[in-house]
């Protein structure tokens, strides 16, 4: 064989060896029951911000420690720990989508994304 078919099929063993990890590492959606029974997984939780329970974020003792309920999307009800400070306009969000583990009762989440309210609908919606 030559040197150049050589090269290539090790250039082709690393894509896939570099495939399988980054296929490894990414976590998956899931409820708070699924990442309960799975506390070494990351899972991304889809839910509603509970606003009966009251939030807890001081910036003055810990700037990077935000608490509150979430209700996932078959009702589960858990205290979540967001290692971030507060999002701007969090009680407007319409459904959270949480990133993190499991850790004993509380969710711990490394990061949030939000959906708001689109301006555009509110628009559309005063149009009709």
């Amino acid at each position: 064989m030559k040197k150049l078919h050589i090269l290539g099929i090790i250039v082709i063993a690393v894509a896939i060896g570099v495939i399988f990890v980054s296929l490894k590492n990414t976590s998956t959606y899931a409820d708070f029951t699924e990442a309960v029974s799975n506390p070494d997984k990351e899972f991304h939780v889809v839910g509603k911000l509970d606003k009966d329970q009251p939030q807890i974020y001081d910036p003055k003792i810990n700037p990077d420690e935000f608490l509150f309920s979430m209700i996932d999307n078959k009702g589960v009800i858990k205290q979540v720990v967001l290692h971030k400070s507060k999002p701007q306009d969090f009680e407007k969000s319409e459904q959270i989508v949480l990133i993190g583990k499991m850790q004993g009762d509380n969710f711990h989440a490394n990061d949030i994304l939000m959906k708001c309210p689109s301006k555009y609908n509110e628009g559309a919606q005063q149009l009709n």
